[in-house]
């Protein structure tokens, strides 16, 4: 299957992707990891991103674009994908559907992952991370340390990142509102659009999903 997830920052697009692509038997490709990769690899594509990343600028569609499409053409994805970040306007996704097309194939659903806009901010400003390890993370309501501002793996300090306060999430949540949900109804004009209740456990979540995919797919 082709599959693109959509949702706020927060929804556990991250999360998700992972155990569907598992479930799925196809590969998870995050722009993130695709920017690391050409990054740390060097490659051109990665130098082009580095180049605009080190102004302080927006990486071009067009390289992202680039990136992506190398991705979706290695062997492993030869049987489908599940796209995590990419397209992120419809720019990406109109260029997605060419790319597609191309090759005579095309996106078999689009997930979005529906959290309400309360519960992103809930999840993402209660975060508390680990300043000796940064894969010990808890949070205020959620996972709460048995000491306040104290680790309970190594006893570091807790401490709340820039990015994740109130006031960034919101200003994150602004620029999804405006750049990347355009891409839903882009889809949905296409009949594509399955939308998940992402509320809940991660794993009903999950299931919620293969459910749905079961039922596109019959």
């Amino acid at each position: 299957m082709r599959i693109v997830l959509v949702g706020p920052p927060g929804a556990g697009k991250g999360t998700q992707a992972a155990f569907l692509a598992k479930n799925l038997a196809i590969p998870h490709i995050s722009t993130g990891d695709l920017f690391r990769a050409n990054i740390s690899q060097q490659t051109e594509l990665g130098k082009l991103a580095k180049s605009y990343m080190d102004k302080g600028e927006l990486v071009p569609d067009e390289v992202t674009i680039a990136m992506a499409k190398d991705r979706m053409e290695q062997p492993d994805a030869e049987n489908g994908f599940l796209l995590d970040g990419f397209p992120r306007n419809v720019s990406q996704a109109e260029a997605l559907d060419g790319m597609l097309s191309s090759e005579s194939m095309k996106l078999d659903a689009v997930l979005d992952l529906e959290v309400p806009e309360d519960e992103v901010v809930r999840r993402i400003a209660g975060r508390r991370i680990c300043r000796n390890d940064s894969s010990h993370v808890f949070h205020v309501s959620y996972k709460a340390p048995k000491q306040e501002g104290v680790c309970d793996v190594c006893g570091g300090e807790l401490y709340q990142r820039d990015d994740d306060s109130e006031e960034t999430v919101r200003t994150r949540l602004e620029v999804y509102h405006t750049q990347t949900e355009p891409i839903i109804d882009y889809y949905r004009a296409q009949s594509l659009v399955v939308t998940i209740p992402a509320l809940g456990k991660v794993e009903d979540v999950t299931a919620r999903s293969m459910e749905a995919l079961a039922r596109e797919d019959a």
